[in-house]
């Protein structure tokens, strides 16, 4: 499979590629600027998805791709907006391109640790993710409203997540925070990419969206 990744430079994006290489897919990696993707052995294209709305572009950065995964967060720069007016964008202009599959990796804040509670809503929630969680939890709603014949799936990690080991183990659920006996939701970045590339392979969970954690 050909597999573009959009947001190849980040710690989750470049996880992606690498998960994905290992597993022998053809990978494009995309970035805003495509000289500072460190992988080897993959087309390198370049898409500014701030800039303004370019079929175009964004038509040639995906050129021959068989699905899209999109790793895009605005908390670096302050620009939560990005994250659901491009998934907005992707889900408009994907089909003209001749792409019809989107996995997307989303943010845990919008999960339900109770009946109608979120994580976001929590008092103890961090202060410093809020923008990137409601952010995330808007990109959803774009997912879930829309009319686009586009094959999506939001994948949302544990709780916590962070650089660790592939364990080749991890748990799938639906809208509620997945958590261990222990009640702590948490998944290596190495792990939450091996889901996001299983579900690439498997397409189980068609317009979905999907929690992963240990």
């Amino acid at each position: 499979m050909k597999i573009a990744i959009i947001g190849a430079t980040g710690w989750i994006g470049s996880t992606l590629v690498a998960e994905a290489q290992s597993r022998g897919h053809d990978v494009i990696a995309i970035a805003r600027d495509s000289s500072k993707i460190a992988a080897t052995g993959v087309e390198k294209r370049s898409l500014d998805l701030s800039a303004a709305a370019d079929s175009a572009a964004l038509a040639s950065a995906v050129a021959g791709a068989d699905l899209v995964i999109a790793s895009i967060g605005g908390r670096a720069a302050g620009h939560h907006e990005i994250v659901a007016a491009s998934a907005q964008r992707l889900l408009n202009e994907l089909p003209a391109a001749g792409v019809n599959r989107l996995l997307w990796v989303g943010g845990a804040g919008s999960l339900e640790v109770a009946s109608g509670v979120t994580l976001l809503s929590l008092p103890e929630f961090p202060e410093a993710y809020k923008g990137e969680a409601i952010a995330q939890g808007e990109a959803l709603a774009v997912f879930r409203n829309s009319d686009s014949t586009v094959n999506w799936t939001f994948v949302s990690p544990a709780a916590e997540i962070f650089p660790g080991e592939r364990s080749g183990h991890y748990r799938t659920g639906g809208d509620s925070l997945v958590s261990d006996s222990e009640g702590k939701s948490r998944i290596s970045v190495q792990d939450y990419a091996l889901a996001m590339i299983d579900e690439a392979e498997k397409n189980a969970h068609p317009k979905q969206r999907i929690g992963v954690a240990y």
